[in-house]
């Protein structure tokens, strides 16, 4: 049975993004379980993301390093400021203003 999805939206840098997050997606015969998140700009629709190109991202996560940022939220803004700083994503956002 699929988990139910915490949703968090927000706010990051004028784009609304909405964060989806499954604790314990996966549970493994070990007793051990795999998270899932998933990560989309709603306005402006699949507006790219520095995560991202197409605006939606999924990714399979241990419940600890989410834990370790604050939840959810913290984790996906930390990763989004992340990856903000790299150059792809500064040259994406200079070459859509033109």
């Amino acid at each position: 049975m699929k988990p139910d999805y915490e949703v968090i939206t927000k706010s990051w840098n004028g784009i609304e993004i909405e964060i989806r997050w499954a604790r314990n997606y996966i549970y493994y015969d070990d007793e051990t379980t795999m998270s899932h998140i998933e990560v989309e700009s709603l306005s402006p629709r699949r507006a790219p993301l520095p995560i991202t190109e197409t605006g939606y991202k999924s990714h399979f996560i241990n419940e600890c390093a989410v834990d370790r940022m604050g939840g959810p939220e913290g984790y996906v803004d930390a990763w989004l400021c992340e990856a903000s700083h790299s150059g792809n994503w500064q040259n994406t956002k200079q070459l859509s203003l033109f």
